[in-house]
């Protein structure tokens, strides 16, 4: 029987996973061409490597179809409800990151902090007859974020494409968004506000709590984590 590990499929997700792992001692490899999504584990026994979206390795471990899997912590968070129950985690990788953040219009001179945000809001809705538009692909973090700080009359709209033009197109009045450097917020007149870290994501290896773990399974992963130093 063999433990499932789920990498992401494609780009430098999945070449800095198979660097993580190469450098302790294990090579995963595509198995064929490069369409096909199926891979080798060389270096021990008993894992079979599924090549899948970054995106689908949380709904896939937290279903139990995946042992292990390298996501983006932020995916982890957003996909599973109740995830630290279904899921733990294995190891950061120290790849991948990114920040989750709340970010307003730079000229939004006096918005500096979340409290400064809620009391935006409420003049917003009394002035304008609606709520202030917050878009996010993070929904699950953003209204979790947003109702443990305070804040209210607000909605969340959905952003399916470069989440940092919104504002810029009147479409929304702030955003919620994952960057690197910032750079491209303060390119698209945007600000992060001081306390509106809603969480620093990096690539990591999760183990799925409601997999099949067969003593054959076990003796496995103890295996596989000595090998990655765990």
């Amino acid at each position: 029987m063999t433990i499932r590990l789920g990498v992401p499929s494609k780009g430098r997700l999945m070449e800095k996973t198979f660097d993580w792992f190469g450098a302790r001692g294990l090579t995963l490899r595509k198995r064929g061409n490069d369409r096909e999504y199926a891979g080798v584990v060389e270096g021990i026994d008993g894992v079979e490597l599924a090549l899948l979206s970054a995106g689908e390795i949380p709904r896939e471990l937290a279903a139990g179809r995946l042992h292990l899997g390298v996501t983006g912590s932020d995916l982890v968070r957003e996909k599973v409800a109740g995830w630290d129950l279904r899921l733990r985690e294995l190891a950061q990788m120290g790849f991948g990151g990114a920040d989750l953040v709340i970010a307003v219009p730079q000229g939004w001179v006096d918005v500096d902090t979340l409290d400064d945000l809620d009391a935006v809001a409420a003049a917003f809705r009394r002035d304008h007859g609606f709520r202030l538009r917050i878009a996010t692909k993070y929904h699950r973090l953003t209204r979790e974020f947003l109702k443990e700080h305070g804040v209210a009359d607000y909605q969340l709209v959905d952003s399916q494409g470069a989440t940092e033009g919104v504002v810029r197109n009147e479409t929304a009045e702030a955003i919620s968004d994952i960057t690197s450097t910032g750079e491209t917020l303060r390119a698209n007149g945007l600000k992060i506000l001081s306390d509106g870290m809603i969480h620093s994501s990096q690539a990591t290896l999760f183990r799925s709590s409601t997999a099949e773990w067969s003593e054959a399974h076990r003796a496995t992963l103890d295996a596989l984590e000595d090998k990655l130093g765990l």
